[in-house]
């Protein structure tokens, strides 16, 4: 191989720029020859250190001293969380720096070789005009990547990380403790043995459930609707699609907050009228089955008129002359329902279904605005019948600070959301027929 690539590429290797500066690329090969030597000092000094943090999660805790005049003194020590999530952050960063330097290796490589062929290297100028013009789309994909990274990417990490720990009150808070790496202990806690593994079972079958029910409900509600208001025979369509959409343009956390109100067992308006006619109250929220029952209503409320727009839009897409076909083959309303509507609005929402159905596995504020995961259930740890495993979570961080088993309860919610979306994704038929397109 010819020395015009591997010389810049070895000088962009030793140092970022120094390949550019060879084949006098002068303005490229300074720009990035000073991100490469502060990055590199940077990195000298801070990578060994963030290492360090997270393999030993910190050695000096935190002590009180008396110094010889008596009056004590706190001597502050390593703290473990600090530590474990500086170490993300700079392996994150030293991750981003590697990609630049192997970009510029690359780009030195490149255009070596057009030297090789005789060619001019390109002026700053003209990189600019390139990447404005044939590389714009990869070029404004950097910012959210980026973004990605640090928002989603990191914060998992960090996740994964405390749930390999024995993070938790009261015996390890940092800075007064120091953190330990557990392994799988706390994963085993869920659902091997322990205080957690009745909990754990008991909130994911429900959460499960749950999914199932308030995806089933308001997607087949919202067909039902988007079917009544769809047919000739309706008037004032524009008054009836307007009424139906009110419940999803109120903010969602009054409508919990005011349906929570409406199903209060002692001096709820829907008890109250019920007495009035001689009947007993109904526990709406203080009892298990009859919680859950009302969580599922609720959402209903607020979900069907969703999957009402979404199904409305595509009933107007249906071609009619499909209809007019199966009149004329005689097919009665039922058969033209189920070999015409049906098939096609399944095929145009199935991604939408698989997304509502992993978003009620994470649908926080329905349950912790109107049950706040109640009634209490005294065989679980910090749960109650009607908590889903993410608000589980949340009672597990802010409210127990047993970060440690909420930390492997958010890995085992991710890995359900993924495998679930991932398999039911793949076998629609709109990914399919999206696969053989391509």
């Amino acid at each position: 191989m010819n020395t015009y690539r591997i010389v810049p590429a070895i000088l962009s290797l030793l140092l970022p720029g120094l390949g550019q500066l060879f084949n006098k690329q002068w303005i490229k090969g300074l720009i990035f020859a000073v991100i490469g030597t502060f990055s590199s000092l940077y990195f000298i000094k801070s990578l060994p250190h963030a290492v360090w943090g997270i393999v030993t999660l910190g050695e000096k805790t935190q002590r009180l001293v008396i110094g010889k005049d008596g009056i004590s003194e706190m001597v502050q020590g390593d703290h473990s969380i600090l530590l474990m999530l500086n170490g993300v952050f700079v392996v994150t960063f030293f991750a981003l720096y590697v990609l630049f330097w192997f970009f510029n290796i690359k780009d030195a490589f490149i255009v070596g070789g057009l030297k090789e062929q005789n060619l001019k290297s390109p002026t700053f100028k003209q990189t600019l005009y390139f990447l404005s013009e044939t590389k714009f789309p990869e070029l404004m994909l950097i910012v959210p990547i980026i973004g990605v990274v640090f928002v989603t990417i990191v914060p998992i990490v960090f996740t994964v990380f405390i749930a390999f720990t024995n993070y938790s009150a009261p015996n390890y808070l940092p800075p007064a403790k120091l953190l330990d790496w557990v392994g799988f202990e706390n994963f085993r806690r869920l659902v091997d043995f322990g205080e957690y593994k009745a909990t754990f079972f008991g909130v994911a079958r429900w959460t499960f459930i749950w999914a199932v029910l308030a995806t089933v409900t308001t997607f087949f509600g919202g067909f039902l609707v988007a079917l009544l208001v769809n047919q000739k025979d309706v008037k004032f369509k524009y008054f009836w699609r307007t009424m139906l959409i009110l419940p999803f343009a109120v903010p969602q956390l009054v409508s919990l907050l005011v349906m929570r109100n409406l199903f209060n067992g002692e001096f709820g308006p829907i008890n109250q009228y019920l007495r009035s006619f001689g009947m007993e109250n109904i526990p709406w929220l203080t009892d298990p089955l009859w919680a859950k029952a009302t969580v599922v209503i609720v959402n209903m409320w607020l979900g069907i008129p969703v999957s009402m727009i979404f199904i409305m839009g595509i009933l107007t897409m249906i071609p009619k002359d499909l209809y007019e076909a199966a009149e004329i083959d005689g097919a009665s309303k039922i058969k033209q329902f189920s070999k015409i509507t049906l098939p096609y609005v399944l095929f145009a929402t199935a991604p939408i279904i698989i997304m509502q159905f992993a978003g009620n596995i994470n649908n926080f504020n329905v349950i912790f605005l109107l049950t706040n995961g109640n009634p209490v259930n005294g065989d679980y740890m910090y749960a109650g019948d009607t908590d889903l495993l993410v608000t589980w979570l949340y009672k597990l961080t802010l409210d127990s600070q047993k970060y440690d088993v909420a930390g492997a309860v958010g890995i085992v919610i991710f890995i359900i959301i993924a495998t679930l979306s991932l398999i039911s994704y793949r076998n629609t038929s709109s990914f399919k027929e999206e696969d053989q397109i391509q």
